[in-house]
């Protein structure tokens, strides 16, 4: 994993997780790698992938069982696509219409510039 220095590392491992989640890789109901696991694949230290976790804990995401870990919650998907979209009208979306004013870019430029 390429950590970026704009971003909290364990923010970065909560978009990693997303990551898994989405594309399938961790379905819905199943077991997550373990805070071991995700530390020594991605080399950071334990406490960061738990504050990763507990993250995505508090988001309702993952759910610990006891004695087994953690699982993804049945809804998992929907709620990491939920946050994704709510970051991108929140942090994407305002930078860019940000970068546009600046540089006099209108909407009708834009989407003539995609239909090329």
């Amino acid at each position: 994993m390429d950590f970026k220095t704009d971003r909290p590392i364990y923010q970065q491992i909560v978009d990693y997780c997303y990551t898994r989640i989405l594309s399938g890789e961790w379905p819905p109901d199943g077991k997550i790698p373990s805070v071991r696991e995700l530390a020594m694949a991605l080399s950071v230290n334990t406490h960061t992938v738990l504050k990763a976790l507990e993250t995505l804990q508090s988001a309702e995401i993952i759910i610990p069982r006891r004695g087994l870990g953690f699982f993804l919650a049945p809804d998992a998907p929907g709620r990491v696509m939920q946050a994704r979209r709510q970051e991108f009208f929140d942090t994407t979306l305002a930078e860019l219409f940000r970068e546009m004013e600046m540089l006099g870019i209108s909407i009708d430029d834009v989407v003539d510039h995609y239909k090329q």
